[in-house]
């Protein structure tokens, strides 16, 4: 059975600069992969690849099945995407439950957003902060409140970059346990991560990107035992 998302001799240039060349990478129903490298490896401009915010320079990207390389971003969410970035863009001045309210309005009957909404607070652990303006959130459940949004129109792949990026470490845990248990229930994820911890806790595969390329793959038991990933990506010499 083919992946979920096939990715295949991907490549993107820049004024001739190739900031991703040749990466072949699949992604099965059911993984949480994670995209780890050193800044500058490529990981955020495959990312725009997948969900569309760039076009290939060379490569093709398939998802479900159906080449979707040039198609939109709104293209790609229509067949079952759903993309959470780095900064949260919760609207602050709105309660939680009104952010829930406005990503769920196009994708659920009326009479089923109230008990959407409330599925959805559940989940994230946000119940009682529901009547709360999503502004005076921290800045960990303002992520958790997006990474609602996101579920709202219920994708089969959610793409997530940098999920933990400013949170505390007990923020970081609930958000590995947040993705845990949405991919129990059968979102299939790709993530773009630095948080190794973060990674160990929820990774069913990793992919390292260097230089644009793909550098190893493989469990994350076997990506943090390889001592060529330390020297890039934990800046540790070869051979200590």
């Amino acid at each position: 059975m083919a992946a979920l998302l096939e990715i295949a001799g991907a490549s993107k240039s820049f004024g001739g600069v190739f900031a991703v060349a040749d990466v072949d990478l699949a992604v099965e129903a059911g993984d949480i992969h994670c995209l780890i490298g050193p800044n500058g490896a490529g990981k955020s401009t495959l990312f725009k690849l997948v969900v569309g915010t760039y076009p290939p320079t060379a490569g093709r990207i398939v998802f479900k099945g159906t080449d979707i390389t040039q198609a939109k971003s709104f293209a790609r969410v229509a067949q079952g995407m759903s993309i959470k970035l780095q900064a949260p863009s919760v609207f602050k001045a709105l309660t939680v439950r009104q952010n829930l309210h406005i990503a769920l309005q196009d994708h659920v009957a009326r009479h089923a957003i109230g008990t959407e909404e409330d599925r959805l607070l559940e989940t994230l652990g946000l119940t009682s902060d529901a009547h709360r303006p999503a502004g005076l959130l921290s800045h960990g459940q303002q992520q958790w409140l997006e990474i609602g949004m996101a579920l709202a129109l219920r994708p089969v792949l959610l793409l997530l970059d940098e999920p933990t990026a400013g949170l505390s470490s007990d923020e970081t845990y609930r958000t590995g346990e947040l993705v845990k248990r949405l991919n129990a229930e059968g979102t299939t994820m790709l993530i773009v991560e630095h948080d190794m911890a973060f990674v160990r806790q929820i990774a069913t595969g990793v992919t390292v990107l260097h230089l644009g390329r793909i550098f190893a793959r493989g469990s994350i038991d076997e990506i943090v035992s390889d001592s060529r990933v330390a020297e890039i990506y934990l800046g540790t010499p070869h051979g200590q």
